[in-house]
């Protein structure tokens, strides 16, 4: 099987649709990117990287940054982890309030924003420094020590982040957070601003596919765990449109609002798109088509 012929194919099919998505207003600094930016990297468990378009161009990685921050407190907490956040699909939009206030104050799962605020709280508790500790461990997992925070983007989202401020205090009354509000805001909003490529989030999503290790073979998680936040990402790593993507696609994976998404197959390859046009759910509009062709033309699919 020709993989890069492949990606050329799906690449060209999904720039050849009519497609109506619009960039990302509710972030400022995000609704700067051009619509037209598009790229497409696989990387295979056995070392072959095939990309295609802007892949190689960095992007704020947003909610794409959620399983990575999740890793790393599972690695250190291990199923405690679950006392403060469920495992549930929420089908509620990301930042939702409402069943925040049904449930207690327990988030539905670690991928809508309560959830990962919480999971942001974690971090800020284990770690020292943990805005430092978070870079490393992304430059660790993907192999490049140049990834950053945006900090155009991380004040974007702190002007703007009204209804994180609102989670997150609504989760400290139901004694969820553990440490002080704007502490675990900062650390989250610059978690979202991360930038990175296509070939980057692929690379840095590697263990997910490989039982835990790194391309290096560094164990992250156990292969336990690993099989667990893998079923996360298939039940709930794109908000409410995840039994879509489940049906279309089939395979685990996140979205971000910055308009990538990274999927990937357990023991055979990661892949990740870019394009900052978003359906109506918050989903990249080309990358979901994009992935849905992938996985149809080359019947790479986990059902």
């Amino acid at each position: 099987m020709n993989l890069q012929s492949i990606l050329n194919e799906v690449y060209a099919e999904v720039l050849a649709m009519n497609l109506e998505g619009k960039v990302s207003n509710s972030i400022p600094e995000l609704s700067k990117v051009s619509p037209s930016k598009f790229g497409i990297h696989l990387a295979t468990l056995e070392g072959e990287n095939f990309g295609i378009g802007d892949s190689n161009e960095r992007f704020s990685i947003q909610s794409v940054s959620k399983p990575l921050t999740l890793a790393m407190a599972f690695s250190k907490l291990g199923e405690k982890v679950w006392e403060r956040v469920d495992v549930e699909p929420s089908g509620d939009p990301f930042n939702s309030l409402v069943q925040l206030e049904y449930e207690k104050g327990i988030p539905r799962n670690p991928f809508i924003n309560a959830g990962a605020i919480v999971i942001a709280d974690m971090i800020v508790s284990l770690y020292k420094n943990p805005k430092e500790d978070f870079l490393a461990f992304l430059r660790t997992i993907s192999g490049s020590d140049t990834i950053n925070y945006n900090p155009k983007v991380a004040q974007s989202e702190e002007d703007t982040g009204f209804r994180n401020r609102a989670l997150a205090n609504f989760l400290k009354s139901f004694g969820n957070i553990e440490n002080d509000v704007d502490e675990v805001l900062d650390f989250y909003f610059h978690q979202c601003s991360v930038e990175m490529t296509c070939k980057e989030l692929a690379q840095a999503f590697y263990f997910f596919a490989n039982a835990g290790k790194t391309k290096e073979g560094n164990q992250i998680l156990s292969e336990s765990q690993t099989k667990r936040l893998n079923a996360i990402m298939q039940t709930c790593g794109f908000y409410d449109e995840s039994g879509e993507f489940t049906y279309k696609v089939g395979l685990p994976g996140k979205s971000g609002i910055g308009g990538g998404i990274v999927a990937l197959f357990p023991k055979k390859f990661t892949i990740a798109t870019w394009n900052p046009r978003l359906n109506e759910k918050g989903n990249s509009e080309l990358g979901m088509h994009a992935l849905e062709l992938f996985t149809t033309k080359t019947g790479m699919s986990i059902f």
